[in-house]
């Protein structure tokens, strides 16, 4: 059985989380969608809860099953897959959760990558994250928890476009880019966009066919660079309100695993709290066929391996977004050990 996708969804304050979770969940495709939220009151979601299945999950007129999340996150997931296989709730492909407008994202990504038993029936999809257009690049620019949740974001959903000027849909645009260089940025008023657009995010995408380059936000040799790029090296961008920098280090020649893994070990045990997100695809000289890596701060998650003709190359490709750790000294630890 193929693991459960999981989609993140987050947002600062206000900036429009419930009424795209409202939009989602109306969309009749998403009708077998398991929707976790921190509490019912509020979020405030429209759809009228009609048959209550145990005290803390409840059928939503749609068919989406809702979960408000008093305890841990691992018990909900937990309960929810055991719920399923045991059919006392309907069948779910697809987990969006929905975080405060407070919230750091990492935890979550954390209980995913450690927890064996939640790891076993799911898999992180993506982070979705909602800005206000109005007011988005002073929020990015005064809130440091706004400005990790866009950092670290695979799609980022630009709301109240209809209400905002052009000057301030185009600060907001430029805020969210010294940020997060790579991720497409989609506008949507009052919620309304296409499921597509925002799910499967993830490495594998309709099921187990793996989409490396969509995954890795096509940086590397293929991203447009400017003047200040190293082309040797990939895409570089930093952002001097919060520190926080995006990179690409590339090798062409298949690397030691062990020593890749090794250097990662001491950059998380050492630096963890400033690496906001590491994703990469590896080529490893003691593996037949590539895997992918995924960490958040401290915790990576386990390699995941994948089939060795859905890539194009056999270049290994690790993307760094890092608040206050420059490109040269996450290079220099990595060349110490892989060089």
């Amino acid at each position: 059985m193929s693991a459960i996708p999981i989609t993140v969804l987050t947002g600062f304050l206000g900036s429009g989380k419930t009424t795209l979770l409202n939009a989602l969940l109306s969309h009749p495709g998403l009708s077998d969608t398991a929707v976790i939220i921190n509490e019912y009151g509020e979020v405030g979601i429209d759809h009228m809860l009609v048959t209550a299945v145990t005290d803390e999950v409840v059928l939503l007129e749609s068919g989406c099953i809702c979960c408000s999340v008093k305890g841990e996150l691992s018990d909900a997931l937990r309960n929810l897959a055991f719920k399923r296989i045991k059919g006392e709730i309907p069948e779910f492909r697809r987990v969006v959760i929905e975080t405060t407008g407070l919230a750091d994202p990492a935890p979550i990504l954390h209980t995913l990558a450690i927890d064996p038993v939640v790891g076993a029936h799911y898999r992180l999809d993506g982070i979705v994250v909602t800005i206000d257009a109005m007011l988005g690049a002073a929020t990015l620019k005064t809130h440091w928890e706004a400005a990790k949740q866009a950092a670290i974001a695979d799609r980022i959903v630009l709301t109240k476009t209809d209400m905002a000027d052009k000057t301030a849909i185009a600060l907001t645009k430029s805020a969210v880019r010294d940020l997060n260089p790579t991720a497409p940025i989609i506008s949507a008023i009052m919620g309304d966009i296409d499921p597509e657009v925002i799910l499967e995010t993830g490495l594998f995408k309709h099921g187990d066919t793996v989409d490396a380059d969509r995954w890795l936000a096509h940086v590397g040799h293929d991203h447009h660079c400017d003047a200040s790029c190293d082309h040797d090296h990939g895409h570089h961008h930093h952002s001097s309100d919060h520190d926080v920098s995006s990179f690409v280090i590339t090798r062409e020649q298949p690397i030691s695993w062990p020593a890749l893994s090794f250097a990662l070990s001491m950059l998380a045990s050492n630096r963890g709290e400033a690496l906001l997100r590491v994703k990469g695809i590896i080529h490893a000289r003691e593996h037949d066929t590539p895997f992918a890596i995924h960490g958040v701060q401290h915790i990576f998650h386990p390699p995941a391996p994948l089939p060795p003709q859905s890539l194009k190359d056999t270049v290994t490709r690790l993307v760094f977004i890092t608040k206050g750790l420059s490109r040269q000294t996450v290079e220099e630890i990595l060349a110490g050990f892989l060089d």
